[in-house]
C-alpha cells in the first residue's frame, strides 16, 4: 500500500474541507439569523467536506496499482474524522465559558 499517498491525501482533504467549512461559518454566519433562510452559502459548507473527501479518494484510486478500493475506503474514512476533528476543535476552541454565578457563601447586596 502506498500509505504516504494515502495519510497526504486523507490530511489535506480534511484540512480544505473543513478549513473552508469553517471559514465560511465563522466569517459570514457570526449570528444564527442567516440560518434561518439557508441560500447556497449554507449548502456550501456541508457540500465542501463531501466533495473533499470525494476528490482525495478518487485522487487514491486513480494513481494506485494495487488494492484501489482499500486505500481509497482508508482515505475517505480518514478524511472524515479529520474533517470531523476539525470541526469539534473549531467548536470547543470558539465557544465561550459560562458565566459563573454567585459563590455559596455570599449574599446578595440588595438584602437588608
Amino acid at each position: 500500500m502506498r500509505l504516504k499517498l494515502v495519510l497526504i491525501a486523507s490530511l489535506l482533504a480534511g484540512v480544505v474541507g473543513a478549513g473552508a467549512s469553517i471559514a465560511i461559518i465563522l466569517g459570514v454566519f457570526a449570528s444564527l439569523k442567516p440560518l434561518s433562510s439557508p441560500g447556497p452559502l449554507a449548502i456550501s459548507t456541508f457540500v465542501l467536506p463531501v466533495a473533499a473527501v470525494s476528490y482525495a479518494s478518487i485522487f487514491v484510486y486513480r494513481h494506485t496499482a494495487r488494492r484501489r478500493k482499500l486505500q481509497a475506503v482508508l482515505t475517505a474514512i480518514l478524511a472524515l474524522l479529520l474533517c470531523l476533528s476539525a470541526f469539534i476543535a473549531a467548536s470547543l476552541i470558539t465557544s465561550r465559558l459560562p458565566r459563573a454565578g454567585p459563590q455559596p457563601g455570599s449574599a446578595p447586596r440588595d438584602a437588608r
